[in-house]
Order: C-alpha cells, then sequence, then structure tokens
C-alpha cells in the first residue's frame, strides 16, 4: 500500500504549521499507542528545538477542552471527540489519530482557525489494522527525516494489536516495519507461534493465559504441563520457554493447537483457527538480549503498565531513550501493574461476577481501577463465553463509568464492529465512547448502566450468529 496522495499533503502542512509554530501543547492517549505517539511528537519536537507541553489523558477530558496554545496537537484520540470547540481565531489544531472521525474532509473550510486532520479512515484505510496512531506520527517524523523513530512505529502497532486479523502488519504498517527493518532496529520471525512471554515465562505457564477461545489448557498449568510432555517438548526437570523450541517443537504444538480449538468452534470458524495461534513476532535489536524490552508484545504490555498507572512519562522517557535514570522505575511499575491485574482478575471472576445475557455478557468491577478494567475485561476471556463479548464496568467517580469491552478474534471475522456500536449505545444514554472492532469502551452516567446493557444488548440481537 502506498499512501494516498491527498494524505501526504496534508503531512506536508503538518510540518508547515508546526515550522511556524512556537507555542505548542501536546495531547497523547494513555494506552501503548498513546504514549508511542506522544514519544515520537516530543521527539520531533526536541530536534526542532521547539518548546512542548505534552499531556496523556484519556477520552473522556477531551470534549470542550480549554485550547490555550497556539498549536494544539491531538494523538491517537481527538477524532471522536469535540476537541475544537473552544478554540479561538488563528489557533492551530492538528489531530493524528486512527479512531473512527466525526467530522469529514471539508470541515475545516469555514473555520477562522486552523484546522488540519489526519485520519486514515478519511482516505479509505481502515485504521483498526492497517495503521494507529503511532505509526501516524511516525509519518509526521519521516517528513522532517527521522527515520529512525520506525521502531517506535513498529511498537505501537504492536500495542495497539493492529495484526490480529491476519497476525502479519498490513498497510501502512508494512512500510513503517521495512524502514525499521533496513535500520537495523527490528528483526522479523514470520508465522510464529503467537503465545506471549516468548523469552520470559516458561512455556507451561505461557500456555495457560491462551483465552480467546476457552480450551483444557486454559488457566490450567497442570494441563499444559502434561501436553508439553506428551508431545516431547518440555521435561519437568528442564522447563523451557518459546524462544527455545526448535522448528520442529512449534510444529508440533501448532498441530495440538489446531485439533483442540478444532473441537470447540463452530465449522464455519476453523478457516479462522491458524490466525488465533500464528502470527509474526517482534525482536527489537538494540535492546540488550537479556531485556523484557527486547520482544515487541513484552515492550508494549510494559507501556501500558505506565499508562495504567499515570506514568506515561516514564514511558515515554523510555522510548526518547533515557534508560539510565527510568529503566528501573519502569520494572517496578510493571511489577506492581501485574499484581493489580491479579486482583482485578480474581474480583472479575467470582462465582457469581460475571452475568450472561442473550447477546452479552458483563461483571461490575467496582474498586477496580478504571485505567484497568480494558486489561481485565480482555484477560478473562478465558473464564467467559467466547462467542458474546465481555463488558465490564468500573466507577471513575460518584457520576460516572467507565465500559470496557473485548471480545474473541473469531468474532470480528463476523464483521461486527464493537467500537461503532458503543458509540451509538453510549450516546443514546448521555455518554461517550467509541474504538475498534474488537477492543473498545465508553464513559457513560452511573445512572445509566442498566439502560446502557439493556440497549446494547438489542442492538446485538440477529448480529452474532452462534
Amino acid at each position: 500500500m502506498q499512501m494516498p496522495q491527498q494524505m501526504h499533503e496534508q503531512y506536508l502542512e503538518a510540518k508547515k504549521i508546526i515550522e511556524n509554530a512556537n507555542d505548542i501543547k501536546v495531547y497523547s492517549h494513555i494506552d501503548c499507542d498513546g504514549i508511542c505517539s506522544g514519544a515520537i511528537l516530543s521527539t520531533i519536537l526536541d530536534r526542532q528545538n521547539k518548546a512542548h507541553e505534552i499531556e496523556f489523558v484519556n477520552l473522556d477530558v477531551l470534549d470542550d477542552i480549554d485550547l490555550t496554545h497556539e498549536l494544539t496537537i491531538f494523538s491517537d484520540l481527538g477524532s471522536g471527540q469535540k476537541v475544537d470547540t473552544k478554540a479561538k481565531e488563528g489557533q492551530k489544531i492538528i489531530i493524528l489519530d486512527h479512531h473512527p472521525p466525526l467530522r469529514d474532509l471539508d470541515y475545516k473550510n469555514d473555520k477562522n482557525y486552523e484546522y488540519l486532520e489526519i485520519n486514515p479512515i478519511h482516505h479509505g484505510i481502515d485504521g483498526s489494522y492497517y495503521v494507529c496512531g503511532g505509526g501516524l506520527c511516525y509519518f509526521l517524523a519521516k517528513e522532517f527525516g527521522y527515520d529512525d523513530l520506525s521502531w517506535i512505529g513498529v511498537l505501537s502497532a504492536i500495542g495497539d494489536m493492529q495484526n490480529t486479523k491476519s497476525g502479519h502488519f498490513e498497510g501502512l504498517n508494512e512500510i513503517i516495519q521495512q524502514d525499521a527493518i533496513d535500520g537495523g532496529y527490528l528483526e522479523v520471525t514470520k508465522n510464529d507461534l503467537n503465545i506471549y512471554g516468548r523469552n520470559t515465562r516458561p512455556l507451561f505457564i505461557a500456555l495457560s493465559y491462551f483465552s480467546d477461545v476457552k480450551l483444557p489448557i486454559t488457566n490450567n498449568t497442570t494441563e499444559c504441563m502434561a501436553i508439553l510432555e506428551e508431545l516431547g517438548i518440555d521435561e519437568k526437570h528442564n522447563r523451557k520457554t518459546l524462544n527455545q523450541l526448535t522448528d520442529e517443537d512449534k510444529t508440533k504444538l501448532f498441530q495440538k493447537l489446531v485439533e483442540m480449538l478444532s473441537k470447540v468452534v463452530p465449522g464455519r470458524y476453523v478457516q479462522h483457527i491458524p490466525k488465533l495461534i500464528i502470527g509474526d513476532s517482534y525482536t527489537f535489536l538494540k535492546e540488550d538480549e537479556s531485556s523484557f524490552l527486547r520482544d515487541g508484545s513484552e515492550f508494549s504490555t510494559a507501556m501500558n503498565a505506565c499508562g495504567r498507572n499515570h506514568e506515561e512519562k516514564v514511558a515515554m522517557e523510555v522510548l526518547k531513550g533515557d534508560r539510565f535514570l527510568y529503566l528501573d522505575e519502569l520494572e517496578h511499575i510493571a511489577k506492581n501493574h501485574r499484581v493489580n491485574l491479579a486482583k482485578g482478575i480474581e474480583k472479575a471472576t467470582g462465582d457469581t461476577s460475571i452475568i450472561e445475557l442473550e447477546n452479552l455478557q458483563y461483571f461490575d468491577g467496582t474498586g477496580i481501577k478504571p485505567e484497568i478494567v480494558g486489561t481485565i475485561t480482555g484477560m478473562i476471556l478465558g473464564y467467559c463465553n467466547w462467542k458474546k463479548p465481555v463488558i465490564g464496568f468500573t466507577q471513575t467517580d460518584s457520576e460516572g463509568l467507565k465500559v470496557s469491552l473485548r471480545c474473541s478474534r473469531l468474532l470480528s471475522y463476523d464483521g461486527i464492529h464493537f467500537g461503532n456500536i458503543i458509540r451509538e449505545v453510549s450516546a443514546d444514554v448521555g455518554g461517550t465512547g467509541g474504538g475498534h472492532a474488537m477492543a473498545c469502551g465508553a464513559y457513560i452516567p452511573v445512572n445509566k448502566k442498566d439502560e446502557f446493557i439493556e440497549q446494547f444488548n438489542i442492538k446485538l440481537e440477529g448480529k452474532l450468529t452462534n
């Protein structure tokens, strides 16, 4: 895929706006993609000797936001929010976002302030799989000649799960990936086993977290050990990581997983089973071989840990190269994050916690931090009915609820875009929402929870074909 000419012209315009601005504020999202986006933009501005402020925020603070700078840049957010409501004459706004936009390409024509929104959807490019926020920011960096930031663009795409549809990066992501390979920053292993923790977790533990579809091995390390020993690829006194397996061992494990999945999914999904198991793996060659930052999935998880614990600046400084001061802090944050997730999962999966309706299932996550309820919702898929989406709720304050939805990748092959549905339903109950086909969220009034659930359940009537 080549970048559309009109989109490229937008980047030339964005470069010019930045070069002519001196008072700059950047807002970016708190997840891996948003942090990568912010790090790329901050690096561009540093190298251009542009003083700037950067703030990482949740989506709920953006509607009707006060704009107090000459230039405000929104990255990995902004397209779905009313960020320009209070824009004043002469101010400048740049949005670099891949989420479904509220405004069209002609929106800026009658404004007395400068407005530029670069969104792939305006150009017929799917923002769920072909480019994310960090990727959009990298293409801006590339206009300035900063190709060395390509690896951060790749990391953002890993964190945003842009390769979940096919197991590979496609579209504009392929360009970024190739730039990172050509620059010596990235090694891609094609069609590897898609199991998290390839360097740091014993395989029997890593395998137990397989959760897109519930299997006998899901959350069951004893069963995992038995199967690995049966296959002859692991043994009691010599436990291996995924990285230590031979290609022959990986083939055996792949065949076993296919066999197990084929027994529990409807026949029409069987063609998609390999995509649940196999995908490219990513190694960052400039990172120390013993570091958790060397593997793309583990690096992206550490970025998300910082975002979920209000430590985005730590993650950003690591991305910008300051490992001396911030790497130990990053490891500490990641460790505490794992503890918080374990507590949240325990709460969400209690005997009566997950309530199943005709077309969805949900849990009350009161007490779980709003920043991690989405992560927990995704991690409990292995405890749920994979044929329906799962929704988690938790309070943000006395009047607000954070809503997070996740679903099995298999449901995405039915063509359901849950991000669009959650946007509609949340708006109907006086809230805001949006996101991707398989992972999305919303903020709604606390007294609208029952109405939200009822409407969402109705909206899905006839859409789920299981």
